[in-house]
C-alpha cells in the first residue's frame, strides 16, 4: 500500500493523520459511506480532539463541486476503523494503517531525541565561536549552514523553502532524525576544530575533503 499516514507540515511537532478518502480507497468502501460513519460517530471521535477537514475541489458532471475530506489523528482513525466490518481488504488496511502510524510516531520520537541531543552541542559551538576574539556577527549562521549543506546539500533558507517551512521557522524542525544526528556530529567536530585554532575556511576544506566526518552527505 502507498502512504496512508501524513504529516503536514513535515515538522517535528506536527500531528500525524490519515484521511477519509484514504480509508475509503484502501478499505474498498465508498467515500460517502466513510463520511456518513464519521458524521454518525463524530461525538465519540471528538473525545480525541476536534475532527479536522478540508474542502477539496472535484470535477463532477461537467461542473465543479467540493468534497469534504476528513483528517483523522491516530486515536480518531483507530476508533473509526473499529466500526468497519472485517472484510479481507479492511483487515489488510487496518494492519497497514496501524503499522504506518507506529512508524511515523517512532520517527517523530527519534527526531525529538535527536533535537535534545543537539542542544548542548549547539551551545558548545556557540560558546566556542563567541570566545574567538575575531568572530564575526554571522559566524554561527555560516557554520550552521555549512553543517546543513554537508548533510543535506542545502543551507537553512533552501531547506525551509524546499520543505514548506515558514521564513522564521527553524530549518532543523523539518529534518529527519538521521539528518539531525549527522548535523550534531558535525557541529561537535566544528567546535573541537575551532578550539584548535582553525578558521571557517580551514574547517570547510576538511569537511569537503571528508578528512573529518567521513561520507555522510
Amino acid at each position: 500500500m502507498n502512504s496512508l499516514v501524513f504529516l503536514e507540515p513535515n515538522k517535528i511537532d506536527a500531528v500525524p493523520f490519515t484521511t477519509s478518502d484514504v480509508i475509503a480507497e484502501y478499505a474498498q468502501i465508498k467515500h460517502h459511506a466513510v463520511q456518513q460513519m464519521i458524521s454518525k460517530h463524530e461525538t465519540s471521535l471528538k473525545t480525541f480532539g476536534a475532527v479536522a477537514f478540508q474542502m477539496r475541489e472535484v470535477n463532477k458532471n461537467g461542473g465543479v463541486n467540493y468534497e469534504k475530506i476528513y483528517h483523522l489523528t491516530e486515536p480518531q482513525a483507530t476508533l473509526l476503523i473499529t466500526f468497519l466490518k472485517n472484510t479481507e481488504p479492511v483487515v489488510r488496511f487496518k494492519t497497514e494503517l496501524v503499522r504506518q502510524f507506529y512508524l511515523m510516531r517512532t520517527e517523530l520520537q527519534k527526531r525529538q531525541i535527536a533535537r535534545l541531543d543537539r542542544k548542548p552541542i549547539r551551545r558548545e559551538l556557540t560558546d566556542t565561536i563567541q570566545n574567538d576574539p575575531n568572530h564575526g556577527k554571522w559566524d554561527y549562521k555560516i557554520f550552521t549552514d555549512l553543517a546543513y549543506k554537508t548533510v543535506t546539500g542545502k543551507n537553512a533558507a533552501q531547506i525551509r523553502k524546499e520543505r514548506g517551512a515558514g521564513k522564521k521557522d527553524a530549518a532543523s524542525d523539518y529534518m529527519t532524525a538521521e539528518e539531525l544526528t549527522a548535523i550534531t556530529r558535525l557541529e561537535y567536530q566544528m567546535a573541537a576544530l575551532k578550539d584548535l585554532g582553525m578558521d571557517y575556511q580551514q574547517i570547510k576544506m576538511l569537511l569537503l575533503n571528508r578528512q573529518v566526518v567521513g561520507n555522510i552527505a
